[in-house]
């Protein structure tokens, strides 16, 4: 693995941290009046971390067996050049969504908080709620598939597939056990930090989102123009003015 995938997957993991079952509902639950049940977000978070974990090692092993098959058609030229432009409409895409504004219904993020006090008694109902949101996300997880695209090219054994995956949910999950351990050892000096935090992520899903797509479309679009030689044609006319 070379400096520049390390960076790419920490990237992802950090943008995967910002999601709301990652960040926002764990800023909730240390919200909740009251002593700090430091245990129950505990339980949230490694639900979380082992879900993507093992999510992330089937898609995995199975993009791993298709890849041998389908590689020789990736390197094609009008392959490589539908991903660029998937790449720009992502971008263009990113763009609009980011310009939306969030309405005034508190809509899924809103619901999940709330279905997360009326179980709040069991740890059943954390877990199950740990599932459902990571399971709604699934469709939307574009930081994490890329990150499964990139450890596919990359042709990693799978044990060091799993590994490398393994510390991408732990990054994932870090600013939130980082926020934990703050408002557990300063609870007073972080608690209006976790208020504006949580009033920001709820108030501009639609711009989250928006960086969300955006970050991957960059992704698609320059791993594309780099394999197709836009960026030497442009040094090349570059240096020849």
């Amino acid at each position: 693995m070379d400096a520049g995938l390390i960076g790419s997957l920490v990237l992802l993991a950090l943008i995967d941290s910002t999601s709301f079952g990652t960040l926002l509902i764990p800023i909730w639950m240390m919200l909740a009046p009251g002593r700090l049940h430091a245990s129950r977000l505990l339980i949230f978070l490694g639900t979380v971390a082992v879900f993507y974990l093992a999510l992330g090692v089937a898609l995995t092993a199975g993009a791993a067996a298709l890849l041998d098959d389908i590689r020789p058609l990736l390197d094609t030229t009008p392959v490589q050049v539908v991903q660029l432009i998937l790449g720009i409409v992502l971008l263009v895409l990113a763009f609009r969504t980011g310009r939306k504004k969030s309405g005034s219904e508190p809509g899924r993020l809103m619901r999940w908080r709330e279905r997360a006090m009326t179980g709040e008694g069991s740890s059943k109902a954390l877990i199950a709620l740990a599932l459902t949101a990571v399971t709604l996300e699934a469709a939307t997880m574009l930081p994490y598939l890329g990150a499964i695209g990139l450890l596919s090219a990359a042709e990693l054994a799978l044990p060091v597939t799993a590994a490398v995956l393994a510390g991408y949910c732990l990054v994932m999950i870090l600013p939130a056990l980082v926020l934990l351990g703050a408002r557990m050892i300063a609870a007073n000096a972080v608690q209006p930090v976790l208020v504006w935090v949580n009033g920001w992520m709820t108030r501009s899903a639609a711009e989250t989102t928006g960086w969300i797509v955006g970050i991957a479309g960059f992704l698609l679009a320059s791993n594309a123009a780099g394999e197709l030689g836009l960026f030497d044609a442009i040094d090349t006319l570059s240096g020849a003015k």
